[in-house]
């Protein structure tokens, strides 16, 4: 693929080359056409020899002329190959200079995220068009910066103001209700903590959409060991083996990343299925018996809102999607791949991390 700078480059070289030939070859042409004239008169026209030359040499000046014209466009053959060489050379650095605002605003693009807002571009220089384009990226960057803090806020206040009526609808039920009044308080209560599973997804979901404000060094593996201890197996048999590894992040997210594979795996299995939970070189694989997922439903699986099934209580098809929102705020990439024999392999691989120095173990 052809880059700009070297199209630039290429533009600048043949203008120069083009120019260089044409007023070169003019040149020559020029110079032979004065000194044919100016021999044909000599030799023709009765004109007196040039002094110093005597009449005998006049025939071999055409001879001479070639010569000189021929020696001539040898020169200008060497000259247009240095020019040509010269000529990419200062193209190429002449390019690389206009465009170096470009590559700025580029750089500052790629490395722009939502915790990394506040910087800017802050182009010094002539108002150009460069300029221009950079003033008109801060500005952006400025309404963006803004428009996160005000959502930022909003989860904020949001997770208080729904969070507190719910716990005091809670207290009501739990306080208020006898436990005599038959399934009444026991469906009250169900729907209570559902709603509040909901709104904690859709709170910690809109958490590591917004990325990550502060990152400090996470074990994983003591995440997996603890999550695994801490655990539900619900009739199903839980194994887990975690090699010592560390990931810069937030350790909340983490942990809830864990969880909602566990989770996953668990919830959507059979009775006396199996889950195997490894973490490897910097690899959280969690693999799951289960009902059979088709290959067209591959793409619904991270999507908020999707549920493979529709057996009651099984959650708001918020979890994988609440998983690939975490990896994805710690730089790490998600897949799934079918087991042969019904059941998923989810495996999330984080891309900056580094091997712990504790030693690790395994936790079943």
């Amino acid at each position: 693929m052809t880059t700009i700078r070297v199209r630039l480059t290429l533009i600048y070289s043949g203008l120069f080359l083009l120019t260089s030939v044409v007023l070169l070859v003019t040149v020559n042409l020029l110079l032979r056409r004065t000194l044919d004239a100016r021999i044909g008169r000599l030799s023709g026209g009765g004109a007196a020899p040039p002094r110093g030359v005597p009449n005998d040499r006049l025939p071999q000046l055409p001879e001479l002329v070639n010569n000189v014209i021929g020696y001539q466009w040898q020169v200008t053959a060497l000259t247009v190959g240095a020019l040509t060489l010269v000529s990419l050379a200062v193209g190429w650095l002449l390019a690389g200079r206009i465009l170096r605002p470009i590559h700025r605003i580029t750089a500052t693009a790629q490395r722009l995220s939502l915790s990394t807002l506040h910087e800017r571009i802050a182009l010094a220089g002539p108002k150009d068009e460069l300029k221009g384009l950079a003033d008109t990226f801060d500005a952006m960057l400025d309404r963006l910066e803004r428009s996160v803090e005000g959502q930022r806020r909003f989860i904020a206040n949001a997770s208080h103001e729904l969070r507190t009526p719910l716990a005091v609808q809670r207290a009501a039920i739990e306080i208020g209700l006898p436990e005599d009044v038959g399934e009444i308080r026991g469906t009250l209560l169900r729907h209570n903590r559902r709603a509040e599973n909901l709104i904690d997804a859709l709170l910690v979901l809109a958490q590591a959409e917004h990325g990550l404000d502060n990152r400090s060094p996470v074990a994983v593996d003591q995440v997996v060991r603890r999550v695994l201890a801490e655990r539900d197996a619900d009739g199903v048999s839980v194994t887990g083996q975690a090699e010592p590894f560390v990931v810069d992040g937030d350790p909340v997210l983490l942990n809830r990343l864990v969880t909602n594979l566990l989770d996953n795996a668990v919830r959507y299995n059979h009775p006396g299925g199996t889950v195997e939970v490894t973490l490897s070189r910097g690899a959280l694989t969690v693999r799951n018996t289960g009902p059979h997922v088709p290959q067209e439903r591959f793409g619904d699986l991270f999507k908020p809102f999707r549920r493979l099934h529709t057996t009651p209580g099984q959650g708001a098809g918020l979890g994988l999607s609440i998983v690939a929102a975490i990896a994805k705020a710690h730089g790490a990439d998600v897949r799934a791949n079918p087991n042969p024999g019904g059941g998923l392999e989810l495996v999330v691989v984080f891309a900056r991390s580094e091997d712990a120095s504790p030693a690790g173990g395994t936790a079943e």
